[in-house]
């Protein structure tokens, strides 16, 4: 089965543009002020108000108020809500929506536990583990870590055109995630059109 890609940290409705001609399935939007890649409600109606058909929007908190989180859902046609911080289960279903639970790696967590509390969500993300950040780390974890689950799993945390096809073939993820990966250097949310090309052709090869 064809590997899934979300291209996170959009800003510029011209990426999202990109992500969609090279054959993403998805764009993530981040709605967590701390973020670099954050956006406001408005940027994020512009971004996605001209994307065609088939290409799911998916909005990302980290331990955002529930109100905030409603308003968006509200505003916008948003398809997944991901969560990135410390929500629980009843958190992530109370705006019954399809949600993604993101996990930050590390040696010692039971993905096994993890996808049992989480039953409900559409999938895991596995992202790599950094003190006091939730994401967008650029940094690879340890594979080795991932337990087979019979929920779908999502591959993020450090990847780029160098490294997705391994990724792929090691992982067998579902779907991958990428942000800082298809950036310009040093420019945190700007995409640059060539590395999504070779990210995304990349992605055919793994």
């Amino acid at each position: 089965m064809r590997t899934r890609v979300k291209i996170c940290g959009i800003t510029r409705r011209q990426d999202a543009e990109f992500a969609v001609d090279f054959g993403a399935d998805a764009i993530g939007l981040v709605f967590y002020p701390k973020s670099p890649r954050a956006i406001t409600i408005a940027q994020a109606k512009d971004i996605i108000e001209l994307l065609p058909p088939f290409v799911s929007v998916v909005a990302l908190f980290v331990d955002a108020e529930p109100e905030y989180v409603y308003e968006c859902i509200e505003m916008l046609a948003i398809d997944l809500l991901q969560f990135h911080g410390d929500e629980s289960p009843e958190y992530c279903e109370q705006f019954e929506r399809p949600y993604i639970k993101a996990v930050r790696m590390r040696e010692s967590v039971d993905l096994h536990m993890i996808a049992q509390r989480y039953q409900s969500a559409s999938a895991l993300l596995l992202d790599s583990y950094q003190p006091g950040v939730p994401g967008g780390t650029g940094q690879k974890f340890n594979w080795s870590w991932i337990a087979e689950l019979e929920k779908p799993i999502i591959l993020a945390g450090g990847l780029d055109s160098n490294n997705i096809a391994l990724a792929i073939q090691q992982v067998k993820p579902y779907a991958v995630d990428v942000s800082g990966g298809v950036e310009i250097d040093m420019e945190k949310g700007i995409k640059d059109k060539e590395k999504i090309d070779a990210f995304m052709q990349e992605v055919l090869n793994g």
